[in-house]
């Protein structure tokens, strides 16, 4: 039986162990919180770092292959690791590219990927020389996550929010859809391309408000869409299961935005809503099993529980009762005992033919279910 271990409990490590249990699979798992989501769904569990060398390479010394949850790790002892034999998903220089902004943007421009024009700006001085390239996005170049690390600068006014640290200037794209396609690899290069979901924003906390899959796109964005992921994906060189976040124009270009690395929020409704879902589909890889199909069962939506504002503290599910009494709704708390504003809390997953439907319903749980403290 393989010995598979996780660097990171939080919620993305908890669906893939959830997943795990269909396979003969012995997990690991690392992480510094004793109470994390996922922590105690492993066969065995590591209190430790998973930033610090020492504490990853001698986690993932005994295993047969390792996967992330959260890029910030140390690429360095996964590095020795992969060397040593040890399978790492995604490899090692694929994860050394997307964990750094700076390094990403410009792999998209050396393989003439399409994205967004972009300065690399390593002080808030320099930030400030760049009043003409505005309308921009300033993106720190290591360390942001779910919204964090990233402020929109329209004006020279908003120049004093950019960081004072290494960042990407981008130009600022008149978007008219965010898309996000997911891609699993396998060890033998075969690819496997779930359909593509479209994502509403939240404007004021910067994370996903809800998404519906399929995306209502047109043809041609379709087609651009995943022509990009693959060729992406190809140049990266790295079996894993890699999420590639999009922007349509009116005008139907097709522009990269971010790639992560691993399981990601854009494809937390394929638990249900597709046949072989996100998880289970890096299991098939990191086990050397087929690729899953990634075809829809049903349209779904989703939407994400998130910590209301001015709650901090143990949390407390409002209306959790009603959202459970819905037809074809499908609820998942991560399992954490407190709340904050603006923390993922869990997602709420909906299915239906009907387009309508699954925007009403995901309205009507945005305004039923909330995520209070004591």
């Amino acid at each position: 039986m393989k010995k598979i271990g996780i660097l990171g409990g939080g919620q993305l490590g908890r669906m893939l162990l959830q997943s795990a249990v269909n396979y003969p699979v012995k997990t690991y798992l690392m992480e510094n919180d004793e109470q994390a989501p996922a922590a105690h769904l492993a066969h065995c569990f590591t209190k430790g770092d998973i930033t610090a060398y020492d504490d990853v390479y001698n986690f993932g010394k005994h295993l047969d292959a390792i996967t992330i949850e959260i890029e910030n790790v140390n690429i360095e002892a996964l590095e020795k690791l992969f060397e040593e034999g040890v399978k790492v998903y995604p490899h090692p220089h694929a994860l050394r590219t997307i964990k750094n902004k700076i390094l990403q943007k410009e792999f998209y421009k050396t393989n003439e990927i399409p994205t967004s024009e972009f300065i690399v700006t390593n002080s808030l001085d320099e930030l400030k020389t760049h009043t003409s390239f505005l309308p921009a996005v300033h993106k720190l170049a290591m360390g942001g996550y779910d919204g964090k690390g990233v402020q929109v600068l329209n004006y020279e006014s908003d120049l004093n929010k950019g960081f004072d640290a290494p960042s990407v200037l981008e130009k600022k794209i008149n978007i008219h859809q965010e898309i996000a396609v997911i891609i699993a690899v396998n060890e033998t290069k075969q690819t496997a391309i779930y359909p593509p979901v479209e994502m509403v924003f939240n404007n004021i906390l910067n994370l996903l408000d809800y998404q519906i899959c399929p995306a209502a796109i047109s043809e041609k964005v379709l087609w651009k869409s995943e022509a990009i992921a693959l060729q992406l994906i190809k140049q990266l060189n790295s079996p894993g299961i890699f999420a590639v976040e999009l922007f349509a124009d009116k005008d139907e270009n097709v522009f990269v935005n971010e790639i992560a690395p691993r399981v990601h929020n854009s494809g937390h409704h394929t638990i249900e809503g597709n046949y072989c879902s996100q998880f289970d589909m890096l299991w098939r890889i990191m086990l050397g099993y087929p690729l899953g199909n990634t075809d829809v069962i049903l349209p779904s939506a989703l939407v994400n529980i998130i910590g209301e504002n001015n709650h901090n503290g143990e949390a407390m599910f409002e209306g959790l009762e009603e959202v459970l009494k819905m037809d074809n709704v499908f609820v998942h708390l991560y399992g954490k005992s407190n709340t904050k504003p603006g923390r993922k809390m869990g997602h709420v997953t909906i299915l239906s033919n009907e387009k309508q439907e699954l925007i009403h319903k995901a309205n009507q749980i945005k305004h039923t279910l909330f995520v209070k403290s004591n």
